[in-house]
């Protein structure tokens, strides 16, 4: 029997790594809150404490911050530290751990099936639903879900210490006493564990006592209430109480640690909760448990995201969606009570390979069944598992005696029915909003450990109507249908890990159920792999659905340089950082400076208290101070720019990326003539990143300032190593060459720029000028044309055109050219000069002018 078990575990881990491949596959690019969890969260840093983990939440949030998720999960936490010290953000890695993680649960979830449903096929079929549910995709593909996992394995493991504990607790000697005690403290700390991983592992110790007294005593409801108010089975109360006081510990410590105060979240993750109706937030929070076991029944429709109106709120009784939450309730109800009631139950037999039901009161374990007229006899009373010696059965008044070794006592159905529920039923309710609000409409993660009860109580339904055919053929059938639906289901995994491969597969997946979302993160995605005019038509179908949406309230702030919809995302959401943030810079494109300026003040004035991620919060704030700053330091006031910039550096997130930020303040200090506090600037910023390729061109021009023309060069060269396509680190190179008299050399690597940046006007201009003080006129005056070209309504461009025309001796079009630049700007007083001197030489050569 032992062998068989290990047989069918592997059978099982092997299916799991099966299913598993296109988990491991899906290590493309970071899904969002995997973002926030993992690549943004400081907690994962090495230089960051690792104690840091016991104060902050999952996302890196100090726990008693306002905002904070209050989501205490130091264990993830903990595996993912370990993850990024392995391999730093490769996330290869990080899914490795998710799906061995999910192997060792399906094997373990196996193991626990083995004695409860006789072992051999059931066992093996109630593991084979568990590894192919699709429900589990987002537990096991997205990496955030392996605070789910990594607490289901904990909790079974502390489900099986219990059961040990069980089998053994009816000994007397003292070594099986103080086993008895171990099994128990190691059930007890596994449950500790398994709520460090995620929250709902706590509700291990309440599945435990429900094991207890269903599977071990095989109590009904009255029979219970016996035991309980005339005190017939010591033990079993001990162990209940055991599991209660340790249950309250837990809850204690855990709300405790979090400040004493439940999360605050926005309506859009909780539409429900933002409710003012009573009615409303009854009837939608009755309907949701229902959707969720539709979810598990027929995962037809799965999505990364089900906030905001992806389940439209139940407003009144007659929305249809309540005839789903009555018949649910209903079968629910009549299951466990049929279960609880039951006095006559029937218990199956496992006899060489074949189940038999035993009517009438039986003797299991050791423990007869409890009536109000029978006494409990503690001298039969063993509380083993499932594989103890029975030395003799009654069946219809005959005895007849059972081997040990073929034969071993099943739990009545009755009893593993409400076990069933109960394993489905009490991992989910910290997800009802029964004892708290959640963040969340529906989140397909939170079914992994549920959906083991769900599993059970298919295998045993399925059981329960194979003993009940005679005939060889609807067994077969029956069988056959068994196989199919583990079939559709690995299927429909395969099928659904695809849209996990990447962000782009994986919004465009959930538009169909939650639309507004989908497309404003699909947007998102768009944008960055540059594809704008996507990018622009998901924005607008993103706005076209939040308007629609009767809980919005947190527009996109996003919508593909928009001001008015920045704006409209400020009005309508105050405190949005990265709103300000845009819109600000949409300002400076487009000239109105003093605005640009006074909207990164006001957002810089934002506190982050009560909001939901402080760190993107602070670093919008911070990229704020920085073009705030920016602005100043390109109007000249230059201390100002250096006080913005010091704002900046005391507010920046630990994840907020400072190379820029350090680079701008050495130039400051460089304009202030500060050599010394520049070059410290410039080697932070090279130190924060070392291939930052401004701050080797802005230390390279202060080396050279310096003297020390060896090393300046140095940092030139390694600019154009790392960015061999971008003209601009050949332009600084080629003005360089130029002051080192290297004029031959810097005419190369200006006509080099401005070749590769033929659409950058700052380059080509550039490139004009150097090559005109290297005397090579006539390149000279094709890239002033050029530049020209680019920006004809600057009045210097055309200045230096007439200019370099004027030299190569074409006065007509250096004449045209000096016009139009005094067009533009009339009182240049060196265009004016210019142009006088050209007409004294038309008059001289008798050249006819526009002037003549």
């Amino acid at each position: 029997m032992e062998y068989c078990l290990f047989i069918e575990v592997w059978i099982i881990k092997l299916l799991a790594v099966c299913a598993a491949l296109s988990w491991s596959s899906s290590c493309r690019p970071w899904r969002a809150v995997s973002v926030r969890a993992i690549r943004t969260n400081p907690d994962l840093l090495p230089e960051t404490p690792w104690t840091n983990i016991l104060y902050n939440d999952f996302w890196g949030t100090l726990l008693t911050h306002s905002g904070s998720h209050k989501s205490f999960r130091p264990l993830c936490t903990l595996s993912f530290r370990l993850n990024y010290f392995l391999g730093s953000l490769d996330p290869w890695g990080y899914h490795l751990v998710n799906v061995v993680l999910h192997c060792c649960v399906t094997a373990l979830f196996t193991t626990l099936c083995h004695p409860l449903l006789g072992g051999g096929f059931w066992s093996l079929l109630a593991g084979l639903l568990f590894a192919s549910h699709p429900i589990h995709t987002e537990a096991v593909a997205g990496l955030v879900g392996r605070a789910d996992v990594g607490a289901a394995l904990c909790f079974l493991l502390s489900l099986l210490c219990y059961a040990h504990h069980c089998r053994l607790r009816s000994g007397h000697s003292r070594l099986l006493r103080w086993r008895v005690r171990a099994w128990l403290a190691a059930s007890l700390v596994m449950a500790a564990v398994a709520m460090l991983w995620k929250e709902q592992g706590v509700t291990v110790l309440a599945v435990s006592a429900v094991y207890d007294i269903c599977v071990v005593h095989r109590l009904h409801l009255r029979q219970f209430i016996l035991v309980i108010f005339k005190r017939r089975n010591v033990s079993l109360l001990v162990s209940l109480a055991w599991l209660a006081g340790w249950g309250v510990v837990l809850l204690g410590a855990r709300l405790y640690w979090m400040g004493n105060r439940p999360p605050n979240f926005s309506n859009s993750d909780n539409p429900a909760a933002d409710s003012p109706h009573f009615l409303t937030r009854t009837l939608t929070f009755l309907y949701l448990p229902a959707a969720n076991s539709w979810l598990l029944l027929c995962p037809h429709t799965l999505s990364f995201d089900w906030s905001m109106d992806a389940i439209p709120l139940l407003r009144t009784i007659a929305d249809w969606r309540n005839f789903y939450s009555v018949a649910f309730y209903s079968g629910f109800v009549l299951l466990a009570w049929s279960g609880l009631r039951n006095k006559d139950s029937k218990v199956f037999h496992k006899a060489n390979g074949k189940s038999h039901v035993t009517n009438g009161k039986s003797m299991t374990n050791g423990l007869h069944h409890i009536d109000s007229d029978q006494h409990h006899n503690n001298n039969h009373h063993h509380n083993g598992l499932t594989t103890l010696e029975f030395p003799k059965k009654t069946q219809n008044g005959c005895a007849k005696s059972f081997p040990s070794a073929t034969q071993a006592s099943l739990p009545s159905r009755e009893n593993m029915v409400v076990f069933s529920l109960s394993l489905l039923a009490l991992p989910f309710i910290p997800a009802t909003n029964l004892c708290f609000y959640v963040g969340f409409v529906v989140a397909e993660r939170v079914l992994y450990i549920p959906s083991m009860g769900f599993c059970l109580l298919v295998t045993l339904g399925l059981r329960s109507l194979y003993d009940s055919m005679r005939r060889k053929s609807s067994r077969v059938l029956l069988l056959s249908c068994a196989a199919f639906v583990v079939l559709l289901y690995s299927l429909k995994t395969v099928y659904r890990n695809q849209d996990w491969q990447s962000e782009e597969m994986l919004y465009k997946s959930g538009i169909t159920v939650n639309p507004a979302k989908a497309w404003g993160n699909l947007g998102n995605v768009l944008k960055n792999q540059g594809k704008m005019a996507e990018a622009e038509e998901a924005y607008r179908n993103a706005l076209y659905y939040r308007i629609l949406s009767p809980t919005h309230s947190n527009p996109n702030s996003n919508l593909f340089h928009s001001l008015h919809y920045y704006k409209l995302a400020i009005g309508s959401r105050p405190t949005l950082a990265s709103a300000y943030l845009n819109t600000g810079i949409i300002l400076v494109s487009q000239g109105n400076v003093d605005e640009a300026k006074r909207t990164f003040q006001t957002c810089a004035g934002i506190p982050d208290e009560n909001l939901k991620d402080p760190h993107a919060h602070k670093s919008s704030v911070t990229s704020c101070l920085y073009n705030l700053g920016k602005l100043l330091h390109e109007q000249g006031q230059q201390e100002e720019a250096l006080s913005v910039y010091k704002e900046a550096v005391n507010t920046m997130p630990r994840q907020f990326a400072p190379q820029s930020l350090y680079n701008m303040m050495g130039e400051a200090y460089m304009r202030l003539n500060n050599l010394e506090e520049a070059g410290h600037w410039y080697r932070e910023s090279l130190k924060a990143k070392p291939d930052h390729v401004p701050a080797h061109l802005t230390y390279g021009k202060l080396l050279s300032i310096m003297g020390q023309t060896a090393e300046a060069e140095h940092y030139f060269l390694k600019a154009i190593e790392l960015e061999p396509t971008k003209g601009n680190c050949y332009m600084h190179y080629g003005q360089f060459l130029l002051e080192q008299s290297r004029v031959t050399e810097a005419a190369v690597m200006a006509e080099k720029a401005a070749d590769l940046d033929g659409s950058e006007f700052d380059v080509v201009f550039s490139a004009a000028h150097m090559l005109r003080q290297a005397s090579l006129n006539e390149a000279a005056e094709r890239y002033y044309g050029k530049a020209a070209d680019l920006r004809p309504d600057y009045a210097a461009a055309l200045m230096n055109l007439g200019a370099i025309l004027h030299l190569n001796g074409k006065l007509q079009e250096a004449e045209s050219n000096y016009l139009r630049a005094l067009q533009l700007k009339p009182d240049d007083l060196i265009t004016q000069s210019n142009l006088r001197k050209l007409w004294n030489v038309m008059h001289k050569q008798s050249v006819r002018g526009l002037g003549s």
